[in-house]
C-alpha cells in the first residue's frame, strides 16, 4: 500500500566517491570549522570550496535540526548533497542510550528530501561499538521517512518516490562486520513492519473493519510463519466475554477475537510466555455517548494498538526468541444504533466481574478488560504489555508525542520503558495511585468503567489493572503518539506506527 525506498546496501567506500542522486552528511559543528573535517573536508575538495562557502554564506553551523543542500554541479558524483546539523561532537556520546535517535530523524529528513534515484547516508564518526545502532537508525530513519500512503490519490497527485535504493556509508571495515549488517537487516524488518502499521491505520475506516483487520493479521501471520487464530461472534460469546460484545452490538460489523503465535520448537516453546495485547476498536464514533465531530475524524485509527502488537509480531518471528510470544486483539466497532449498549447498563465479563456503564465512549478499557483476562487465564505469561489508544487525558498529561506507561512497580514497567528509550519512542511512566480507584465504585455492579475526569489516563489503567490480576504487566497508553498532527523527521503526518519498535526492543531485551 505505501511507497518506502528501495533496496539497502551497505558500503565502506568513502562517501563522496559513491554515485547518488543524493548525498546526505549529518555533520557536527567540528567539521565545518576552518577547511573542514572529514566528509565535509573531502567533498569540498571535490567542489572546489564551494560547500564551505556555502556553509559561510548560508550561516549553516551545524546546529540540531539545521540544513543546507546545493548541486554539485557535476563536481561529485552525487548530483546534490544535503548537510544535516547533529550539534556539537560531544553530544554523540549519549545517543546510544536514546537508541541513536538524532541519527534516525536526520535520516528521515535526508529521506524527503529526495527525489527518486539512489540516497546514500554517511555515518558520522563514531566508536566501532556504536556502528551497528547507528547504521540501524540510519536504514529505519531513511526508510520511514520515505513513506507515503497514497492508496486514495488519484494517479497524478501520487508523490514520486523518495527514493530508488538506499546505501549506508560506514568505514571498510564496519561493512564487513557481521554485527552492523545483522543491524541494518533488522533496521529494514522493523521499518517493514512499522509501515505495515501506519498503513493499517491510515485506511478508511469502512475499509479496515473487524473482519480485514483480522484477514490482514493472518495474511502477515502466513508470511512470517506464525500461528494464527480468528474467532467470530458465536465463538467469542461461547468465551463469556460480555464486555467484548456490549461494544460491539450496536455495529453491523461482526467481531473478531485474534491471536497471532510465535512458539519456538522443542521444550522452549513451554516456557511462560510474553503476551502482547492490541486495542483493536475500527472505529469508535463513542456510541450513544456520541463523540463530536471534530474528535471522530480521526477515529480510525483507534485500532493502533492492535496494529502496532501485529506488526511486531512480523519482526519478532525473524527474531526467533527462545521463549513464546504471543499478539492479540479483540477487533470491533463502536457504534450507536437501535442496538446499542447503553449508559447504566450492566455487563458481565469473561472473569465474572461486572460493569456499571457511565460513558459508552469508554469503550476499549472494556474490551481489553475481556482480552487481559482471558489472555491472562490461557497463558499464565510471564509478562503482559498492552497498546491502546486508550484516553484523551493521557494526551493532556504527555502531548502529542509521548505516551504513557503505567503498571505495578517490578520489571515490566521497567523493561517496557528501557525499551522505549533503546527504540528512540517517547514515552513517560504515570502513577497508579490507588486512590484513583473510589472513581471507579459502583452502587449497582462491581465497578463503572468511568468516574471523575481527574486523573483518567491512571484511572483507566486501574481498570485494567483489575483483569490483569496478579500477571505481570504494563500498559502504553499510545492516544497521543499513534497519530501525527505534522510531520517531524521520519514520522508522516496520520498513522506513525508507534510503539512497534519499543515491542521489539521489549521482546528483544527479555529474558526467560
Amino acid at each position: 500500500m505505501a511507497k518506502t525506498g528501495g533496496a539497502v546496501t551497505l558500503s565502506g567506500a568513502a562517501a563522496p566517491g559513491i554515485e547518488a542522486r543524493l548525498l546526505a552528511l549529518p555533520v557536527h559543528q567540528e567539521a565545518l570549522r576552518g577547511r573542514g573535517a572529514g566528509h565535509v573536508r573531502a567533498l569540498d575538495a571535490l567542489l572546489g570550496g564551494h560547500l564551505l562557502a556555502a556553509v559561510r554564506a548560508e550561516q549553516f553551523e551545524g546546529k540540531v535540526g539545521q540544513q543546507l543542500s546545493l548541486a554539485t554541479l557535476g563536481r561529485a558524483r552525487a548530483e546534490r548533497v544535503v548537510l544535516l546539523g547533529m550539534g556539537p561532537a560531544s553530544t554523540a556520546a549519549g545517543w546510544g542510550a536514546e537508541g541513536f535517535e538524532p541519527l534516525r530523524l536526520a535520516a528521515g529528513k535526508a529521506a524527503r528530501a529526495g527525489r527518486g534515484g539512489r540516497l546514500v547516508v554517511a555515518l558520522p564518526e563514531l566508536p566501532a561499538a556504536d556502528l551497528p545502532g547507528a547504521a540501524r537508525a540510519v536504514v529505519e530513519g531513511a526508510l520511514l521517512g520515505a513513506y507515503r500512503f497514497d492508496r486514495y490519490r488519484s494517479e497524478k497527485k501520487r508523490k514520486e518516490a523518495a527514493f530508488d535504493a538506499l546505501t549506508v556509508a560506514v568505514p571498510a571495515a564496519a561493512a564487513r562486520a557481521a554485527a552492523v549488517q545483522e543491524a541494518v537487516a533488522l533496521g529494514e524488518a522493523t521499518a517493514a513492519a512499522v509501515a505495515w502499521a501506519r498503513d493499517m491505520v491510515n485506511l478508511g475506516p469502512a475499509e479496515c473493519t473487524p473482519s480485514l483487520l483480522a484477514d490482514a493479521a493472518a495474511s502477515l501471520a502466513r508470511r512470517a510463519g506464525l500461528r494464527c487464530s480468528v474467532l467470530g461472534p458465536k465463538q467469542i460469546q461461547a468465551l463469556g466475554m460480555g464486555l467484548f460484545l456490549g461494544v460491539t452490538r450496536g455495529s453491523a460489523e461482526p467481531p473478531r477475537l485474534v491471536t497471532l503465535s510465535w512458539i519456538p520448537p522443542g521444550a522452549a516453546g513451554k516456557r511462560r510466555p510474553l503476551v502482547l495485547v492490541g486495542k483493536a476498536v475500527t472505529f469508535d464514533s463513542g456510541g450513544l455517548s456520541l463523540k463530536p465531530t471534530d474528535s471522530m475524524v480521526t477515529m480510525h485509527g483507534d485500532m493502533a494498538g492492535s496494529a502496532a502488537v501485529a506488526a511486531a509480531m512480523q519482526v519478532v518471528a525473524r527474531l526467533e526468541p527462545d521463549f513464546p510470544v504471543h499478539a492479540v486483539f479483540g477487533a470491533c466497532e463502536n457504534m450507536p444504533g437501535g442496538r446499542a449498549y447503553k449508559p447504566s447498563d450492566i455487563l458481565t465479563a469473561f472473569d465474572g466481574q461486572t460493569v456499571e456503564i457511565t460513558n459508552t465512549d469508554a469503550e476499549g478499557r472494556l474490551v481489553l478488560g475481556d482480552v487481559l483476562a482471558w489472555a491472562a487465564r490461557t497463558w499464565k505469561p510471564a509478562a503482559m504489555v498492552d497498546v491502546a489508544t486508550l484516553t484523551g487525558a493521557c494526551m493532556v498529561a504527555l502531548g502529542w508525542t509521548t505516551a504513557g506507561v503505567m503498571g505495578p512497580d517490578g520489571p515490566v514497567v521497567e523493561h517496557v520503558l528501557a525499551a522505549a528509550r533503546r527504540a528512540g519512542e517517547e514515552a513517560w511512566r504515570l502513577p497508579l495511585t490507588e486512590s484513583l480507584e473510589e472513581n471507579l465504585k459502583s452502587d449497582r455492579a462491581d465497578m463503572k468503567n468511568t468516574g471523575d475526569r481527574m486523573g483518567g489516563a491512571m484511572a483507566a489503567a486501574l481498570f485494567l489493572k483489575k483483569f490483569v490480576k496478579d500477571t505481570p504487566w504494563a500498559h502504553l497508553d499510545i492516544a497521543g503518539p499513534s497519530h501525527a498532527q505534522k510531520e517531524r523527521g521520519y514520522v508522516p503526518k496520520g498513522g506513525t506506527g508507534y510503539a512497534v519498535r519499543t515491542l521489539v526492543e521489549f521482546v528483544r531485551g527479555w529474558k526467560a
